[in-house]
């Protein structure tokens, strides 16, 4: 029986309205900004620390000091404790806090590489929500974002979630086999729910992938 389901999606093809729609149809939990807000607190950090670093790589510099204070004397021995709110403490705290909502069941996981963390789960679904890249900007601008900062968004986020994904997971993005569809939402919000629901109905996600 599906009591899990996770969406992986492209930046601005509307998944959050989606899963929230989703999740309100099956009268089911939503985690999604509920995670960024979970792991924050896990972190001891401010949510805005959180939101900047999800599902991106550390830039080059961030990296290159990280990897020095972590060889360092003082940064072994803890003599100056250095700030690590980066990918990799997110990632740890992310899937700490996945599997915990998974084991609550009865929700829909957006994104964070819940895709990754629960794969292999026979109570989990798991889809990729993408669109035309006029389709996303259309979405964006919608939303109240300016023509040219949504089109600069569409070209760069999911750059950074593709890089992330390889990094963590040793996959390239989108990964179609760990998905058991993937939808395309210019069909429409309500058209891609309803598809998703087709595939909760089968009893089993190996059901629902043949």
């Amino acid at each position: 029986m599906v009591r899990i389901i996770t969406i992986e999606r492209e930046f601005g093809c509307g998944a959050a309205k989606i899963a929230a729609q989703l999740a309100t149809r099956l009268g089911w939990k939503l985690w999604d900004q509920e995670l960024t807000q979970e792991i924050a607190r896990l972190a001891n950090c401010k949510l805005s620390a959180v939101e900047q670093q999800e599902e991106r790589r550390d830039p080059l510099y961030r990296r290159l000091l990280k990897s020095f204070a972590l060889g360092s004397y003082e940064g072994n021995m803890g003599v100056y404790p250095v700030e690590m709110l980066d990918a990799d403490s997110i990632v740890k705290f992310s899937e700490r806090v996945v599997r915990h909502a998974a084991e609550s069941g009865n929700c829909v996981i957006v994104g964070r590489g819940s895709q990754h963390f629960l794969q292999g789960r026979l109570d989990t679904l798991s889809f990729f929500l993408y669109a035309p890249r006029d389709e996303k900007v259309r979405r964006l601008i919608a939303e109240g974002d300016k023509q040219a900062h949504a089109e600069a968004l569409v070209d760069t986020v999911d750059r950074e979630r593709a890089a992330f994904i390889k990094n963590y997971f040793n996959v390239e993005w989108p990964n179609r086999e760990v998905y058991h569809a993937m939808l395309n939402t210019r069909t429409g919000n309500d058209a891609v729910i309803e598809a998703i629901l087709t595939f909760v109905k089968q009893k089993k996600p190996t059901e629902a992938a043949a």
